[in-house]
Formats: C-alpha cells, sequence, structure tokens
C-alpha cells in the first residue's frame, strides 16, 4: 500500500493462496496443464466420510457443481478445485490435482484426478 503522500510504501496484512496465485502464472505463462501437487493422491466426494469416492477425473461442470455442493471445503481443496476451474475458463486444456509422488504418473495419465473442459 502507498502512503497518501504517495511518499513510502506501508506494509499490509494478506494472505496469498498459492493455488489461486499459481494458477494465475500458469495463465500468464499460456500453460496448456495445470498441475497443482497436495498431500492427497486424488480428489474424492464425501472426503474423511465412509461413503468417500475417489475421481478420477471431473468436466468442468461436475468440478463447478460439486464445488456448489460443499464438498471441497475452503481450508482444504475448495482452492484447489477454485483455481483448476479458473484456469480450464481461461482456455487451459487440463487441470490435475493429485500428489508429489504421483506427480509423474498422473502427468502420463495414470494417477490423479484430471479435470477437463
Amino acid at each position: 500500500m502507498i502512503s497518501e503522500d504517495r511518499q513510502k510504501l506501508i506494509g499490509v496484512e494478506a494472505v496469498i493462496d498459492k493455488d489461486l496465485a499459481g494458477e494465475r502464472l500458469a495463465e500468464a505463462a499460456e500453460a496448456s496443464v495445470l498441475l497443482i501437487l497436495t498431500d492427497v493422491d486424488k480428489v474424492a466426494l464425501n472426503y474423511g466420510k465412509p461413503n468417500q469416492r475417489a475421481l478420477d477425473r471431473m468436466s468442468l461442470a461436475e468440478s463447478k457443481r460439486y464445488l456448489e455442493e460443499g464438498h471441497f471445503l475452503p481450508g482444504s481443496m475448495g482452492p484447489k478445485v477454485k483455481a483448476c476451474i479458473r484456469f480450464l475458463e481461461a482456455g487451459g486444456e487440463k487441470a490435475i490435482i493429485t500428489s508429489l509422488n504421483l506427480a509423474g504418473q498422473a502427468l502420463r495419465g495414470e494417477a490423479g484426478t484430471l479435470i477437463t473442459g
């Protein structure tokens, strides 16, 4: 923030969401794939519940619907899915969410959750 007299910068508290920041970077770089690495192998519906179901893939429409239905919490998978939605809406080909140890396999289409338009 700039001071009222425009003579100095003033620090302010802020939170930068790493997933949305990564999406903006991928968009600016005109990347075709957004890979989001997290601590789970796949996105899941009903996470942590007896009826939890891991997803191999989701369409853009399904991603939006599941997010709206509350499957992806704000402090957890929500920002990751939102970043993927924004990336695809901006023209990206595909987005993948997976764990670090499966990154290579996910890029080959063998692991993680693939999200496409």
